[in-house]
Parts: C-alpha cells; sequence; structure tokens
C-alpha cells in the first residue's frame, strides 16, 4: 500500500466519524511507504484527540511510533495510548495505555485510529 492509501484510510475513518466537529490534521509523506501524521480531532462535547504516528506501509502497516492522547473538555487525561519504550514489564511492551493519569498505566495491544475513535464514539452516546 502506498502511503497515500494510508493517509486516504485515515480520511475515511475521521470523515465517518459521527462525534468528530473538526479537525487538523497534516499528512507529510517521507517516502513512497513512509509518512507521518500529527494533529488533533475535536469532538462534540469539545473533548479532543491529539494524534501522531510515524508509519510504513510497505509490507502492510506498521506504525512504528503512536500516540493517541484523548483529553476532556476540562483539559484532563482521558486515555493516551502509546508506543514509547518505557514500562518494559508490561506483558505487550512496548504498547501500553494510560488511563485517567500518566500513573494508571495497562498493557494492551495496539489500536489504530479507527479503533481508538470508535472507543470515544461509545464513550460519548
Amino acid at each position: 500500500m502506498s502511503i497515500e492509501a494510508y493517509f486516504q484510510e485515515i480520511q475515511n475513518s475521521i470523515a465517518t466519524c459521527f462525534v468528530v466537529q473538526s479537525s487538523n490534521i497534516r499528512y507529510d509523506k517521507r517516502t513512497l511507504h513512509t509518512g507521518f501524521i500529527q494533529g488533533e480531532l475535536y469532538f462534540a462535547d469539545d473533548s479532543v484527540l491529539h494524534i501522531r504516528e510515524f508509519v510504513d506501509t510497505e509490507n502492510g502497516v506498521d506504525c512504528l511510533m503512536y500516540v493517541y492522547h484523548y483529553m476532556d473538555n476540562q483539559n484532563n487525561l482521558v486515555f493516551r495510548y502509546d508506543n514509547t519504550g518505557h514500562h518494559k514489564g508490561l506483558p505487550n511492551y512496548p504498547h501500553h495505555k494510560h488511563v485517567g493519569s500518566q500513573n494508571n498505566v495497562i498493557s494492551t495491544n495496539a489500536p489504530n485510529l479507527a479503533e481508538v475513535l470508535v472507543e470515544i464514539e461509545q464513550s460519548l452516546e
């Protein structure tokens, strides 16, 4: 898959999420198969999702770096998924999720943006 096709998948995920009110996403093509995505999605309840991904699409979608940082309308952390190389004791290292605070960390599989958006949609229903 080309990086442009992946960028289009991201745009489609955002466009079909009924709780997204606006977005500010930047797409940076680095090579035919690598790219960087960064920006924010703003939701109906004034919460915000900060997104960063560095992706290689040459052999499927390999998200080399990701952060999905979701804040409520009072600027409090709701959750953050990331693969930063800390919390080495977790079973799915380096993938993990912060829930409600920086210190509450659980092991998780690496989500994609569509899955994160479904989680947010369900929390806002």
